[in-house]
């Protein structure tokens, strides 16, 4: 694809969009700054050190912020630009544009095994080894993969695509264009025991677990259904892989979660939160609107809409940060305590 055809792809470009379409060359795929070679798109954003990663860079093209040094050096090179404010938002776009997602034919693999009555919608993909339980329905134009089990009373709205062996569980309830990856699990049981003199008495998990409209589960990702009520999690919200999030669990709208989150039950978040790598939050935690966890915190209470956490158990990113530099300091602050004490 020629580089000004694959600028009709982008979202923010514009007649004032910045550009030098040099040779307009033909690219075929897209790589990192530091790996690009020729054929090849690559992008660069503020953060980079600019200058830097361009001198070495083989790219084709590239897509520039809006930075006139940094362009004027990439036409000094040879090198195809636009300049754009979202760089890596164009970058997504353009790979969709050079490696648009296959199509999977419509047909249901005569292996497949879907219980009577299971309600199908038109235009849908149903892989190898596929079983789709009673009372499920699968809206028109769903996409589910080889070797995934939908068991008895799951919905899925149109366009859902539920890749490799993946599983829902009974009262699983997806909205319009979710997908799980796979190995996800959505739906199952909730960790409810209830302590007798004889020992742990299983409480039934009988609720619902609700995805919103373009959730997206990563694979191995374990969404729990609750005794009673629903697990809910807003639409637009992205679940990384290896995410456990308990029974009763209410997300707002355009979360993110990073690998290896464990939210307990009953917690709730607000919209857009963002949670990092490894953070735990504590049942029936509540986090506000658009608060952030970095990676490793504790979330045990109550985190204000807005707000920025660190560390275990969670505190204000800032403070952590202050803590953080005297941690190196210990030693010395505890022997010149022990001789003041002297």
């Amino acid at each position: 694809m020629r580089f000004s055809t694959l600028l009709t792809h982008l979202s923010e470009l514009n007649e004032a969009s910045a550009r030098d379409l040099a040779a307009d060359p033909e690219l075929s795929t897209a790589a990192a700054v530091d790996q690009a070679a020729a054929g090849e798109l690559a992008f660069l954003e503020p953060g980079h050190s600019l200058a830097a990663a361009l001198e070495g860079c083989g790219a084709a093209a590239l897509l520039l912020p809006p930075d006139p040094d940094l362009q004027q050096l990439a036409s000094a090179r040879g090198i195809a630009w636009v300049a754009l404010k979202n760089p890596r938002l164009a970058f997504a776009e353009a790979l969709e544009a050079l490696h648009p997602p296959r199509r999977l034919p419509p047909g249901i693999h005569p292996s497949a095994v879907i219980a009577p009555g299971v309600s199908l919608g038109r235009e849908l993909h149903i892989g190898a080894h596929v079983v789709v339980g009673e009372g499920s329905v699968i809206g028109d134009g769903c996409t589910i993969h080889a070797g995934a089990v939908l068991y008895d009373d799951v919905q899925l709205a149109e366009g859902c695509e539920i890749h490799a062996n993946a599983v829902l569980h009974p009262g699983s309830r997806l909205a319009r264009a979710c997908v799980v990856h796979s190995n996800a699990v959505v739906g199952s049981e909730g960790f409810g025991f209830v302590p007798t003199a004889s020992g742990w008495r299983k409480m039934p998990q009988t609720g619902l677990v609700v995805l919103e409209e373009a959730v997206e589960v990563g694979c191995g990702t374990t969404i729990d259904r609750p005794s009673v009520g629903e697990t809910r999690i807003g639409a637009g919200t992205k679940i990384d892989n290896l995410v456990q999030i308990g029974h009763g669990v209410v997300t707002g709208r355009g979360c993110a979660l990073a690998s290896q989150v464990g939210i307990a039950g009953g917690a709730i978040l607000g919209d857009g939160v963002i949670l990092a790598g490894q953070v735990g939050v504590a049942n029936r935690a509540r986090i506000g609107d658009r608060a952030i966890a970095s990676s490793k915190s504790g979330i045990h209470g109550e985190v204000a809409a807005g707000e920025v956490v660190s560390g275990y158990p969670a505190i204000p990113n800032r403070l952590w940060l202050r803590c953080s530099a005297a941690f190196n300091k210990l030693p010395e602050m505890a022997k010149t305590l022990r001789q003041l004490q002297k």
